[in-house]
């Protein structure tokens, strides 16, 4: 299948170019409202304790190496890094971390994946550094063949030893959903974090929900308001902004977890092999690993977003806009994919760092 976006079309409804499993009411997770989210916070588990820990010290240790690191990232749990230097090579295994030099800096990468992004794009494909081979990963989902398919081949072979080319199962497409299901008046998404600037509250979800809604409401039937999306950035970006149009409306600073709810108190950026955490509101909680930063994906319906998180969690339709965090630090909201939960898939996540820049706005 192509990557796909994960938008849900309620009763009646259809969507244009966009691929989806869920119905417009998803048992369980529909069910519940943004706007009666539990305040039962669970405790932040060990392993989610530890992965954000992880996350820092390979922060620390990518400060330190500078410009020589070619990517510090974990595998098998162990704290790993590519570099290019003898010296960044000797300052990586002081921190007590498997390192390797590597022929390829983060720069020249970066500029392959550039190259990618003029010479490459197609329905169904997507890009991004791999620092465990040090290559820029390219993946074609089911649907590129013939002329599309050589269009990538050629750019691949352009790059030598600094791509690989690898084909996946499914489609990438987008994915409506979130933490707990938001209601427009032809689709359902998920509510990603809740944010706020100075006295006025907001949330944020997927560019490609605000794109087709204007209005969002916390049940099916549209009785309950929630309030309109002021802004959205999709394509290239994939995030939007919708403000509370009550002050009596509950938006507590918490991601919904389906057995309670876990206190987010900020944003970061997660490490390539660190394990993360996605709620949607058709597929509940889900967890898997990072495997790209600054990704591109070109999804089905010929959109494309830049610089996304690409992970090994699965989603569904109705996801998409819903929260990738760990512990209590935001990383990322859901924007589309391959696979399902069923036999596993790919999910790409738009940065909330960028999403809380763009708009002036903060968790909480």
């Amino acid at each position: 299948m192509k990557p796909r976006r994960l938008l849900v079309g309620l009763a009646g409804s259809t969507l244009v170019a966009v691929a989806l499993a869920a119905p417009g009411s998803s048992a369980g997770a529909a069910a519940q409202t943004a706007a009666s989210q539990s305040q039962n916070l669970v405790a932040v588990s060990a392993a989610q304790k530890a992965s954000v820990q992880q996350d820092k010290v390979a922060d620390a240790l990518a400060k330190k190496l500078g410009k020589a690191s070619a990517g510090v990232y974990y595998k098998s749990g162990k704290l790993s890094a590519a570099v290019t230097t003898k010296a960044a090579l000797k300052k990586a295994k002081a921190a007590e971390a498997s390192a390797h030099l590597v022929a390829h800096s983060t720069a020249q990468l970066n500029s392959a994946v550039s190259l990618l992004n003029r010479t490459a794009k197609v329905p169904g494909s997507s890009w991004g550094i791999d620092p465990v081979t040090n290559k820029v990963q390219v993946s074609v989902d089911s649907t590129v063949k013939g002329a599309r398919l050589a269009k990538v081949k050629a750019a691949v072979s352009l790059l030598g030893s600094k791509a690989t080319l690898e084909r996946v199962s499914g489609t990438f497409s987008t994915r409506i959903a979130g933490g707990q299901a938001i209601y427009g008046e032809q689709y359902r998404c998920s509510l990603g974090f809740n944010v706020v600037s100075g006295s006025t509250y907001y949330f944020l979800t997927a560019g490609h929900c605000g794109e087709v809604e204007d209005t969002w409401y916390s049940n099916s039937s549209g009785t309950t308001l929630l309030g309109p999306t002021v802004s959205y950035s999709f394509p290239t970006n994939d995030y939007a902004l919708v403000r509370y149009s009550s002050t009596s409306t509950a938006h507590p600073g918490s991601v919904y977890t389906y057995s309670g709810s876990q206190d987010i108190v900020s944003a970061g950026t997660p490490t390539v092999g660190q394990t993360v955490y996605r709620s949607g509101s058709t597929t509940g909680v889900h967890s898997g690993r990072v495997t790209q930063l600054n990704a591109t994906v070109n999804y089905s319906d010929g959109t494309s977003v830049y610089q996304t998180i690409r992970t090994t969690v699965c989603a569904e339709g109705g996801d998409s806009g819903g929260p990738l965090y760990s512990g209590t630090v935001a990383y990322g909201l859901t924007s589309g994919g391959s696979g399902n939960c069923s036999s596993g898939g790919v999910t790409y996540f738009q940065p909330v760092t960028e999403a809380l820049s763009a708009y002036g706005v903060s968790v909480y």
